[in-house]
C-alpha cells in the first residue's frame, strides 16, 4: 500500500484564509458568529445568527465571466480554495494536472441554493423564466467537484461526496483510499458550503438552531454546554492536496502531515438521530486502518455541533473508545457549522494545531452537560500539547459517520 501525505492546503473560512490569521483568531478566543440581518425578513425563520466566510478576492485575469459562468458561490469558493492548495503544493500549472493521474474527491450538502430556487419557481409558476444553460450546473450536488476539474483541466477520477456534514471528511477519506490503493497519484480533497437562509431553515424546522442569542452572537454556539440552544451555520471551503509519498519526495514537495487512518460507516437506524455505538465503530475503523491503539491519540477534534442529541451521543462514543483522558474540543464554537466544508476545514486546522503544539478550546463551554460523557474538554486559554497524532471526527444526517487520523511528518 502507498503512504499518503498532505502537500497542500487552501481554505476560505469565517476565521481567515491562512493559518496565521486563523491561529490568531483562535488564540483571541473570539468567534466569527454575527447577526445576519436579512434573515429577519423570512417569516417563520427563528435563527438569525451565522458565520459568513471572510471576504476573499478572485484574481480577475483567471476568474472572468467565461471561466466562472457555471459557478455559484459554493463552486467559486471550492475552486479558489483548490487554487490556493495547488499553489501551496507547488503543483499549480504542473503538466501532471492534466495527465489523468490527479483526481478530485470533493463535496457539499447541495449546490447553490439560489439556483435550486430557480427550479422551484418553475414548478410553482409553470414557467422556465429565469432558467438558463448554467442554472443546473450551479445547483447540482457535484457542482464543486466538477467546476474544480474543469477550471484546472483535471482528467483523473472525480468522486463527488454530497453527504451533508461529512461531505468534506468523506472527500478526504476517499481521496486517501484512492492514492493509498494506487488508483491516483494525487487527489484534491475537501468540501465547501455557502451560507443561505434555506439551509438555516432545514435545522430551524428541527428545532436544532440557536435562537436565544440572536442579539448576542458571541455567546453561541455552545458545544457540550448544559445551556446550549442549538447550532449556528457557517460557510467556507477547504482543499487538501493528498499525494503519494514517493511522488511527493521525488519532486521535493514540502509535506505537512501524513494521512494514516480513515473510518466511515452508517447508523442504519434513523435519519436525524445519532447513534453512539456506530459513531464509536467509525473511530475504531480509523484506528484499525492506522494500526494504532487508542492511547496513541492525545487529541480528538469533535464534530461538536451544540445540538443536544449530537453532543451527548458523540461524547459517549468518544469515551467508549478512549476513556476519560483524551483531550477534545470543537472548532464549531468559533466558526459555526460549515456543513459540507467542516470536515476539511477542521482537518486542516487540526493538523496545524498539532504542528504548533497548541490546541484551541471550545468557546462558551461554561458548564459541561452532565449527560455528556466525562472527557478532557479543553476550555479557557487552550492547551499546550505535544502529540504526533490527531483524530478529526464528523457525523452527518443519514447516520453517516467519519473519522480521520493524521500523523506529524518528521521525514
Amino acid at each position: 500500500m502507498t503512504r499518503v501525505v498532505v502537500t497542500g492546503f487552501g481554505a476560505l473560512s469565517p476565521l481567515g484564509h491562512d493559518w496565521a490569521s486563523v491561529h490568531a483568531r483562535l488564540k483571541s478566543r473570539q468567534n466569527a458568529i454575527q447577526k445576519i440581518e436579512e434573515w429577519a425578513d423570512y417569516e417563520g425563520l427563528n435563527t438569525q445568527v451565522g458565520a459568513p466566510a471572510q471576504p476573499f478576492e478572485l484574481p480577475p485575469e483567471r476568474y472572468n465571466r467565461k471561466s466562472t459562468r457555471s459557478m455559484g458561490r459554493v463552486a467559486l469558493m471550492a475552486v479558489r480554495a483548490s487554487e490556493i492548495a495547488l499553489e501551496d503544493a507547488g503543483l499549480l500549472g504542473d503538466p501532471v494536472l492534466k495527465s489523468g493521474r490527479i483526481g478530485i474527491a470533493y463535496g457539499s450538502s447541495s449546490g447553490t441554493p439560489k439556483s435550486i430556487g430557480d427550479f422551484g419557481r418553475m414548478i410553482i409558476n409553470k414557467s422556465t423564466e429565469g432558467i438558463n444553460a448554467t442554472t443546473y450546473i450551479k445547483m447540482m450536488s457535484h457542482t464543486a467537484a466538477v467546476n474544480i476539474g474543469v477550471f484546472f483541466g483535471l482528467t483523473g477520477r472525480i468522486v463527488p461526496t454530497s453527504s451533508a456534514c461529512t461531505s468534506g471528511s468523506q472527500g478526504i477519506g476517499y481521496a486517501y483510499e484512492m492514492v493509498k490503493n494506487g488508483k491516483q497519484t494525487a487527489m484534491l480533497a475537501g468540501g465547501a458550503e455557502e451560507l443561505d437562509a434555506t439551509e438555516a431553515a432545514v435545522f430551524d424546522t428541527l428545532f436544532a438552531t440557536s435562537v436565544k442569542h440572536n442579539g448576542t452572537p458571541n455567546l453561541t454556539p455552545r458545544p457540550f454546554d448544559a445551556n446550549r440552544d442549538g447550532l449556528v451555520l457557517g460557510e467556507g471551503a477547504c482543499t487538501l492536496v493528498l499525494e503519494a509519498l514517493d511522488h511527493a519526495v521525488a519532486r521535493g514537495a514540502k509535506i505537512h502531515a501524513e494521512v494514516v487512518g480513515f473510518g466511515t460507516n452508517s447508523d442504519g437506524l434513523h435519519v436525524t438521530q445519532p447513534n453512539a455505538k456506530t459513531m464509536a465503530q467509525a473511530m475504531d475503523l480509523a484506528l484499525e486502518d492506522a494500526g494504532l491503539t487508542p492511547d496513541r491519540i492525545a487529541y480528538v477534534n469533535a464534530h461538536g455541533t451544540a445540538t443536544e442529541h449530537g453532543d451527548v451521543a458523540e461524547s459517549i462514543a468518544t469515551h467508549s473508545v478512549f476513556g476519560a483522558g483524551v483531550a477534545i474540543s470543537s472548532l464549531k464554537s468559533y466558526m459555526g457549522h460549515t456543513l459540507g466544508a467542516c470536515g476539511a476545514l477542521e482537518a486542516w486546522m487540526s493538523i496545524e494545531m498539532m504542528r504548533s503544539g497548541w490546541f484551541a478550546p471550545t468557546l462558551n463551554l461554561d458548564s459541561i452537560d452532565p449527560r455528556c460523557a466525562p472527557l478532557d474538554y479543553i476550555t479557557g486559554e487552550g492547551r499546550e500539547l505535544q502529540t504526533d497524532v490527531v483524530m478529526s471526527n464528523n457525523f452527518a444526517f443519514g447516520g453517516i459517520n467519519t473519522s480521520l487520523i493524521f500523523q506529524r511528518w518528521n521525514g
